[in-house]
């Protein structure tokens, strides 16, 4: 095995496989490695579909191996340390790493012990998250037979932001087929003011909120899990101000304990976790002093802001906007080409990161809205697709590209670089 590299990528998710497929494809005597100890690559954007009993949870993982680009070697360890005043990363096993260029890519880490009582929750099968086990999710919501179903989210990032509310969307249309939403009450509550960040998607689904009679809690930042008396604990966070809420009603059972806590009783707790960039990339100089400890890059080229051979992409950047597969779609491509652009000497070409990302919001069994936007929650619909279907409303067609057409064009055109 070589210990040194034209190309070190850390990360062989869909960021680290895409950008590294595109460079194979653009310069085929690059000698790159991938860096990665994961023996699964997972196509996560179907675990909402898994959790609602649509999609098979085995059709969502390939070996990795399969899918590291031809002419790549696979260091299969973690990397531990980088340095790149030096150009070189530690791994666990393998010993150090030196490269002309570094791809940063790492993903981003669950933290499932940044809430009091989760992982207790989780170990119990008391909370469940299709972040974490899709298949438990599953097996929760046909057990559910009525009471509080809650779902939500952590004040942190998290990446896909709207998998939260698709699968409530989706467990509330199971429930109602079975014939058990009659007793029930699904809660939303999330720490932040509105349901999505972009006005135009926002107006469909406040529709789907009312439909659905759906309790909408904004200002809602869960702080504890009491597992054994089964209540969730927020925190207002907007303290001073009683926000609004959709579809209050009675029935609850919630209670204000103190100033600011409000504690819910529950049946179901369906949670995103808290989670953050990866520990080593935190502590190593690529954060730069981010908050979060996410990885400095400049938002348009995605080159690193103090070290010109190093490029970032996906959810452990520091770029503000959503951290989703579809936004690295974009990302990969402006990479590949600024990276072979410096390494040629020549100046960037017009290829820069708008901030574009989406989210396929599934709102039930049939139906999907497909958000695209990008910087400053402008939507961003794709203009071709637009001439056919109204993206900002529920629609089968959007359905069908989710279930079947996006995980066709991952395996088959993402994986491969050729998108």
């Amino acid at each position: 095995m070589s210990k040194h590299y034209n190309v070190v990528v850390i990360g062989a998710g869909t960021g680290g496989i895409m950008t590294a497929a595109q460079l194979k494809n653009k310069k085929k005597d690059l000698r790159i490695a991938i860096i990665d100890p994961a023996e699964t690559h997972y196509y996560q954007p179907a675990w909402t579909l898994v959790g609602a009993g649509t999609f098979d949870y085995e059709k969502t993982g390939r070996p990795m191996k399969s899918v590291i680009p031809a002419g790549c070697d696979w260091i299969q360890d973690a990397v531990t340390e980088i340095h790149p005043d030096k150009n070189g990363v530690d791994t666990a096993n393998s010993g150090h790493f030196s490269y002309d260029y570094l791809v940063a890519s790492p993903g981003i880490q669950i933290d499932e012990d940044g809430i009091p009582g989760l992982q207790e929750g989780l170990d119990k099968g008391i909370v469940v998250s299709n972040y974490t086990d899709p298949k438990t999710v599953w097996e929760k919501v046909q057990q559910f037979k009525g009471g509080n179903a809650v779902f939500t989210q952590p004040t942190t990032p998290i990446k896909c932001g709207g998998a939260p509310q698709k699968i409530m969307y989706l467990a509330d249309d199971y429930w109602a087929k079975q014939g058990v939403k009659k007793d029930t009450k699904v809660v939303f509550a999330t720490p932040g003011s509105v349901i999505f960040g972009v006005p135009e998607f926002a107006k469909t689904l406040t529709k789907v909120l009312h439909r659905k009679e759906i309790h909408f809690k904004p200002f809602y930042a869960i702080s504890k899990i009491d597992v054994e008396n089964k209540e969730v604990h927020f925190k207002n966070a907007k303290p001073g101000d009683n926000a609004c809420t959709i579809n209050e009603g009675e029935g609850l059972g919630e209670r204000l304990d103190g100033d600011s806590t409000f504690v819910m009783p529950f049946d179901f707790l369906h949670l995103a976790p808290p989670q953050s960039a990866p520990d080593f990339i935190k502590k190593s100089p690529l954060s730069n002093g981010t908050p979060g400890g996410w990885i400095d890059v400049n938002i348009n080229t995605l080159q690193h802001n103090k070290y010109p051979n190093v490029f970032a992409l996906g959810d452990a950047a520091a770029l503000p906007t959503a951290k989703t597969g579809a936004a690295i779609r974009k990302q990969a491509p402006v990479v590949a080409a600024n990276l072979l652009a410096h390494m040629a000497k020549t100046e960037f070409g017009d290829k820069q990161y708008e901030g574009y990302s989406s989210c396929p919001l599934v709102t039930g069994y049939g139906k999907m809205v497909l958000a695209e936007f990008k910087y400053d929650n402008v939507r961003d619909s794709d203009p071709f697709l637009s001439k056919f279907v109204d993206t900002t409303k529920e629609n089968y067609s959007m359905w069908i590209l989710k279930k079947y057409g996006l995980p066709y064009l991952y395996w088959n055109r993402m994986m491969k670089g050729k998108m």
